[in-house]
């Protein structure tokens, strides 16, 4: 495979989901993911992008950039907001092993993420969120 970069701005809003998913896996069957994988990624995009949809800005909607990239193995996404500053990272994972109704309830997300990917990493630059994803690629 060769090393490649690619991306898009998209409006911040949960309609945009299908968009952004489209997108994606259009770069990640290029990249060879296996559909196992591809079933995954589809699980991670929505959960990305309905967080930034529902929390990243006071004043919705706002933009959310989707940055692709790819090498030797590795399957890399971004995504991109300028809303409130937040690190998903530092968000303590759901004990799964209550039941519902003693969860509370969101969290499951970025619990998600992190399971169906190989690397999850956070950052803030120049006043935007970063939450870049690795999934190593055959």
């Amino acid at each position: 495979m060769t090393e490649s970069m690619v991306e898009r701005v998209f409006v911040a809003k949960v309609e945009s989901i299908p968009l952004v998913a489209e997108f994606v896996t259009e770069q990640a069957e290029q990249a060879g993911l296996t559909a196992k994988r591809l079933m995954q990624l589809a699980l991670v995009i929505e959960e990305a992008v309905i967080n930034i949809c529902n929390y990243a800005y006071e004043v919705p909607p706002g933009e959310v950039t989707v940055r692709i990239h790819t090498d030797a193995g590795r399957f890399v996404m971004e995504f991109e907001d300028g809303g409130v500053p937040f690190d998903p990272l530092t968000v303590a994972e759901p004990d799964i092993k209550l039941s519902l109704e003693e969860r509370e309830a969101g969290g499951l997300g970025i619990f998600l993420i992190r399971r169906m990917t190989d690397e999850v990493h956070y950052r803030r630059v120049n006043g935007r969120n970063i939450l870049s994803v690795a999934i190593n690629t055959p």
